[in-house]
C-alpha cells in the first residue's frame, strides 16, 4: 500500500516559518517526480512546486517564488517543503504528491498518490 504521510503543519506567526515533511512507502520514491499543493477553504487545489525524480530542477509557483523551497531526501524517502516569510494567504491544508509527470506539474491529474494533508495557520 502507497502511504504519503505529510506532516509539520501548524499555526504561525506573519513572517514566520514552518518546515513540512512527506514521507513516503510502498513506492519507488526515486522514481516519482514530487509535487506540493495546498487548498484553502473554498477553493480550488493550488500547486506550489516541483521537485523532479533526482532533486536536479525545481519549479515554483509565482505566490511562493523566492519564499518556499522544496527539496528531497531520496535516501530517507522524503519529500521536504521550507516555508519562510509566511503570509495570512499561506493558510491553507498542504498536501504531497507523487507521480510521473508527463506535462504540466500543475495539474492535479497528473499524480497518481495524494498525502492526507497538513493544515497550515498563518495568524497573528
Amino acid at each position: 500500500e502507497v502511504q504519503l504521510q505529510a506532516s509539520g503543519g501548524g499555526l504561525v506567526q506573519p513572517g514566520g516559518s514552518l518546515r513540512l515533511s512527506c514521507v513516503a512507502s510502498g513506492l519507488t520514491f526515486g522514481s516519482n517526480d514530487m509535487s506540493w499543493f495546498r487548498q484553502a477553504p473554498g477553493k480550488e487545489p493550488e500547486w506550489l512546486s516541483t521537485i523532479n525524480k533526482v532533486g536536479s530542477r525545481t519549479y515554483y509557483a509565482d505566490s511562493v517564488e523566492g519564499r518556499f523551497t522544496i527539496s528531497r531526501d531520496n535516501a530517507e524517502n522524503t519529500l521536504y517543503l521550507q516555508m519562510n516569510s509566511l503570509k495570512p494567504e499561506d493558510t491553507a491544508v498542504y498536501y504531497c504528491a507523487a507521480g510521473v509527470i508527463r506535462n504540466d506539474p500543475r495539474r492535479v491529474s497528473e499524480y497518481k498518490y495524494w498525502g492526507q494533508g497538513t493544515l497550515v495557520t498563518v495568524s497573528s
